[in-house]
């Protein structure tokens, strides 16, 4: 046996919502997680880069900042007077001041005796900038060199400043190293909160799920919970509310439709049943031309009972048919006033102008056909036909000399099984489909029916327009 749909989830349904919902939660850490891998590692990378820039860079401007200071002293006091004793910052640091052919003239105390620690010979005024991973004196480790040219004593001249880049590489080591200590940390810190945030935004999310799996086919009245966040997920469940109410209305709806068929259907098959069950128990008795009329009225009650709710039952399935042919309002107007002055005593008030317009001959006069029975069943005395137009509106006008319609029930008479006598007594009237009908085929064509502010009576109005629409289907409920 098939699991009844009305009972809502069974748990294995829940437990694969429950995967569901940590397959989205772990979808969105590992995004999150992701995301901010890639920007912390351009970023890592960028200020590693930078930084180990920026230091060579400081020691680059050192060494150019001594070659410019021994340049100056050379040139004013000359090479012998020269003291580079103090030159330097550092133990790796050196300075040294050569001659163009390679004969070391001075240095600092660190390279004194040592050959020139690099073969540039820049021309005076010129000034070079090198970085090498060794110098030509033994020191195996990178250093940022840069010599310029000179001119003392007579001669020509160059002043060479070295700078170890030792120190910048150790600074960068020790930055790399607390960037892979603290990167991975980082990481799962940030997993951890995305974890916790996508929970956190998801149970609003889970409790709509809880109230939705309670609610049945047959009990729409539950509502889900709206979170106070006015966000997206607040949004989406005014939403669902909304549709809850929506399928409320639509199967109360459908819930009374049924009821009031069946009972509709039951009242001329009951008469039938009962005529013919008393005939038989008085056979000798029974007047059969009676009977036979009494039958056949019921029939027909029960034809067009049959035939409403079959076109209904399209209207709501399909949408109303429409076949677009120009149809003579005035004629079907005329029809109708000569078929109640035949079976009616009521005083027939016409007024028409000949007018033309698009659309279904049969369902505009079933249309009117409906109106004027209306009027016909409620008028004490007389039923005025007024038909107007103007350049793009076509109005048919039908009023009566009856009891009239309460302004609150103005909408209400066009609901279907609406009949405002509260005992529904059927000697009054059909089913109360006829205006709900009349409606349909109103706005099926893009026009309307309505009920029109009236002293006396009853005043409905049929509004078409003279052309019709591109579509010859159109969907009215």
């Amino acid at each position: 046996m098939g699991a009844d749909p009305a009972a809502g989830p069974q748990p294995t349904s829940r437990g694969g919502w429950w995967r569901r919902r940590g397959t989205v939660r772990v979808r969105t850490t590992v995004a999150a997680t992701l995301v901010v891998a890639v920007i912390l590692a351009v970023a890592g990378v960028a200020f590693v880069v930078i930084q180990q820039h920026q230091l060579e860079s400081a020691l680059e401007g050192i060494a150019a900042q001594q070659v410019a200071d021994s340049a100056t002293q050379i040139t004013q006091t000359g090479v012998d007077s020269v003291d580079l004793s103090g030159s330097g910052s550092g133990e790796q640091a050196l300075v040294q001041v050569v001659t163009r052919d390679g004969r070391v003239l001075t240095s600092s105390p660190s390279v004194e005796g040592e050959p020139p620690v690099v073969d540039d010979r820049p021309a005076p005024g010129a000034l070079t900038t090198t970085t090498v991973d060794s110098l030509a004196i033994g020191e195996h480790e990178p250093y940022v060199v840069v010599a310029r040219g000179v001119t003392a004593d007579g001669r020509d001249l160059v002043v060479i400043a070295a700078q170890s880049l030792e120190t910048a590489q150790r600074a960068t080591s020790v930055v790399i190293g607390l960037v892979a200590i603290g990167y991975p940390a980082l990481l799962l810190l940030v997993a951890a909160i995305a974890y916790w945030l996508t929970g956190r935004a998801l149970a609003p999310v889970e409790a709509i799920q809880r109230r939705v799996a309670v609610i049945s086919a047959t009990d729409l009245h539950a509502r889900v919970p709206v979170p106070d966040s006015e966000d997206e997920i607040s949004a989406l469940a005014t939403t669902m509310n909304a549709m809850l109410l929506r399928l409320q209305t639509a199967g109360d709806a459908q819930r009374r439709f049924v009821a009031d068929a069946s009972h509709e259907l039951r009242s001329p098959l009951t008469s039938i049943r009962a005529s013919h069950e008393i005939a038989r128990a008085h056979a000798d008795e029974a007047d059969w031309s009676i009977i036979s009329t009494d039958v056949l009225a019921e029939l027909d009650r029960l034809d067009r009972l049959v035939s409403d709710l079959l076109l209904l039952a399209r209207v709501d399935e399909h949408g109303l048919i429409v076949q677009c042919h120009d149809v003579d309002v005035d004629d079907l107007l005329l029809d109708e006033a000569q078929r109640l002055r035949r079976h009616t005593e009521l005083e027939i008030n016409l007024r028409v102008t000949p007018v033309r317009v698009t659309g279904d001959r049969h369902q505009l006069a079933r249309c009117l056909r409906n109106l004027t029975e209306n009027a016909a069943r409620h008028a004490h005395a007389s039923i005025t036909l007024e038909l107007s137009s103007s350049s793009v509106t076509v109005s048919v006008h039908v009023s009566d000399d009856g009891p009239g319609i309460p302004v609150a029930d103005h909408e209400r008479v066009f609901e279907r099984f609406v009949r405002l006598d509260p005992s529904r007594d059927r000697a009054d009237g059909g089913a109360g489909l006829g205006l709900a009908i009349a409606r349909d085929i109103a706005r099926a064509h893009h026009g309307d029916l309505k009920v029109c502010p009236s002293d006396t009576g009853a005043h409905l109005m049929l509004s078409l327009p003279r052309e019709a629409a591109a579509k010859t289907t159109s969907t009215v409920r």
